[in-house]
């Protein structure tokens, strides 16, 4: 009997993802319950109890366990954290005096940090290379060890990793994990891949300097990005499409087609606009004034500049001081340059009493704020120090909320469906550690938002505690063309600031009551967005957004005349058009054109002055045929005016900048 219960002891139940439940002896590795239950493909790790797990984590007890494979979230930052340690150990093998320090995954890649006494080279890069194939070809296993602290300072102390004990320095458990892989042993949590040799295509792609723990007054630190994939075909495509985002770079086309420009003499995060760019931000504003109005908001304006004591209010002194520029001293009184336009508007609002029958009131403003964002994130029109937010608020009664964020997520979908953006990714993000208001109103606010998307029919996920300070948020990630996603609408409830700056409205019971606030952005910023588009369309804007939208080009000296009328009936019609009247080759011209990427190119030559007509050719090189000049300014005045991407004057309708027709649809 005493046998008997012991094996009953020894046996435990392991639950699979299909809820089958088979039983296995204890000390029996997670890969090998896997492969007893038939599960197949290339599994590199596990989730036991939800947890992530090497292959070789030992069962001890009942457990839920799931394999994870290089194509789910958890799976890739398994592996491509396991390839930024081998790329470590090839860097340490290569350069002994580099230290470590850290070497995350990160989307789409992974980097390490060094502290190296000099940058490294291109050159460098391509022996790290070859070494992390050595090392992949000797498929050392990937071993899992456990020490107390002091073991473990003492172990790396002696090896002369520094950094890697100052991080020992700050963990609060006793017991500290770290991986040998045969040739490096690094402090790492884990899990790994089982051995090195999993690490099937794997390549580097740059290097460059980065602080220790981010923080400019800490240590110069040599960091090399790379990524890695399970095939090489993979691994090809995604440098492809580097190469692609590469020639879309919107601070490289900016420059090209003299949109945008960016000097230290004005200073870095500034943006100048020059007059092309200006151009298609006109186009952008004048469609999201028209649009706000049609949808019930009102246009408001407010300075640059207010009272330090209107943000104490806010709480942004509290809250967000390390993103505000210094306060300047005006008449013994401080100021402060605006980070927001939240209090302007909840001024507005206070400018005279409100009853419920007022309510939702709806402000809206292309507000231009500034922010202190520290050089080394400064990213072209992506991170900048003075931008433009398309910026609305939104005061409502508590049971208005559900509906009000239900019309922001319809009026958000079209006008991002307008510039060509049909696929998001929808987050409802919760409280944070640092919040004010209560569990009760966080509960209900988050409650409504999630009722709104429910009401749509829109997917979302939850983003854990990465809500704002004073109230939880919709957040809707656009995909572009070349399938990056990028944050930029987003629609928050706020009952903070309505309580700090004492809003009411006169209720049906002739008492006063406290508005809820909405902050809403649909584009986020007018320069970021911006540079979203020009990546987007590759710098060949729809017809509606081009600066330039037609370029008549004259054959010869003799067209001029005819041109030049053609030009000015043209802009007279409302539409932004220009000749080419030089005395240069008709092949020259087009080209240039091409390279300016104008919509579209009418040549004139003896037919077209005898008939009336335009020949027309598309960017892109596709010849549209002659047409008469009234035709082609009603089907170019329909293009313009129903703002359409796909343009049919001519040939088989096209998405600028070569972007696919995507169907709309929202992933959460």
């Amino acid at each position: 009997m005493a046998v008997a219960s012991e094996k009953m002891t020894d046996s435990i139940n392991v639950t699979f993802p299909d809820g089958s439940v088979h039983k296995t002896s204890k000390g029996t590795t997670v890969g090998e319950a896997l492969a007893n239950s038939g599960v197949s493909g290339d599994v590199i790790a596990a989730l036991v109890n939800g947890k992530p797990v090497d292959l070789a984590y030992r069962l001890e007890a009942d457990a839920a366990i799931a394999p994870v494979t290089f194509d789910m979230p958890a799976g890739k930052e398994v592996y491509r954290h396991s390839s930024s340690h081998i790329m470590a150990q090839a860097v340490k093998e290569l350069f002994p005096t580099a230290k470590l320090t850290i070497g995350p995954a990160i989307e789409e890649g992974f980097y390490y940090d060094f502290a190296y006494e000099r940058p490294f080279t291109p050159e460098d890069l391509q022996k790290i290379e070859i070494r992390i194939q050595e090392i992949i070809s000797a498929d050392r296993p990937f071993v899992r060890m456990e020490m107390s602290r002091s073991h473990a300072m003492e172990f790396f102390k002696e090896r002369g990793e520094d950094y890697k004990c100052e991080m020992i320095e700050g963990f609060a458990d006793e017991t500290i994990s770290a991986y040998d892989q045969g040739g490096l042993v690094d402090l790492c949590r884990g899990p790994h891949v089982p051995s090195t040799g999993h690490i099937h295509a794997i390549k580097l792609l740059t290097s460059a300097g980065a602080y220790w723990r981010g923080d400019e007054r800490n240590p110069m630190l040599q960091r090399i990005y790379g990524t890695s994939f399970p095939t090489k075909k993979a691994l090809d495509a995604y440098l492809h499409t580097l190469e692609e985002i590469k020639k879309r770079d919107h601070r490289k086309v900016g420059k090209e087609l003299e949109l945008i420009s960016m000097t230290d003499e004005v200073g870095p995060g500034l943006i100048l606009w020059l007059p092309k760019g200006s151009t298609i931000r006109l186009q952008i504003e004048n469609f999201w004034r028209e649009q706000h109005v049609k949808h019930g908001y009102e246009l408001v304006y407010s300075p640059h500049v207010a009272r330090l004591d209107l943000w104490k209010t806010s709480g942004h002194t509290e809250f967000y001081r390390e993103n505000m520029f210094a306060p300047m001293q005006v008449e013994a009184t401080e100021y402060q340059l605006k980070p927001m336009n939240c209090p302007f508007h909840i001024m507005i609002y206070k400018s005279r009493l409100r009853s419920y029958r007022d309510l939702p009131q709806r402000y809206a403003e292309l507000g231009t704020v500034y922010r202190y964002e520290r050089s080394g994130v400064l990213h072209g029109l992506m991170r900048v120090r003075g931008f433009t937010q398309d910026d609305a608020h939104l005061f409502c009664r508590p049971e208005q909320i559900e509906a009000e964020v239900a019309k922001v997520l319809d009026f958000t979908f079209f006008v991002l469906k307008t510039f060509g953006f049909t696929e998001y990714q929808v987050y409802v993000s919760t409280r944070p550690a640092k919040a004010v208001g209560s569990e009760e109103a966080w509960g209900q606010a988050t409650a409504a938002l999630e009722a709104a998307l429910h009401s749509r029919g829109i997917p979302y996920s939850i983003d854990p505690g990465e809500g704002v300070f004073y109230g939880p948020k919709i957040d809707i990630k656009i995909k572009d063309v070349l399938g990056r996603s990028w944050q930029c609408s987003t629609v928050q409830v706020d009952f903070n600031n309505p309580e700090r700056f004492g809003l009411e409205y006169t209720g049906e019971d002739g008492h006063a009551h406290q508005p809820i606030m909405i902050h809403r952005a649909l584009m986020g910023s007018m320069e970021r967005f911006f540079g979203i588009l020009v990546e987007h369309y590759a710098g060949a804007f729809p017809t509606w957004l081009a600066p330039v939208q037609a370029l008549i080009i004259s054959i010869t000296d003799k067209h001029k005349d005819y041109a030049d009328a053609l030009a000015r009936r043209l802009g007279d019609a409302g539409f932004r058009v220009e000749a080419d009247l030089r005395s240069e080759k008709m092949g020259f011209k087009v080209r240039e054109a091409e390279r300016a990427k104008i919509p579209y190119m009418l040549v004139v030559g003896d037919r077209e002055v005898e008939n009336g007509e335009v020949s027309i050719r598309r960017h892109g090189g596709i010849n549209a045929g002659s047409q008469k000049i009234e035709t082609f300014v009603d089907l170019l005045t329909r293009e313009v005016e129903q703002r359409d991407l796909h343009p049919s004057i001519g040939g088989e309708p096209v998405l600028k900048g070569e972007v696919p027709n995507r169907s709309s649809k929202a992933e959460g």
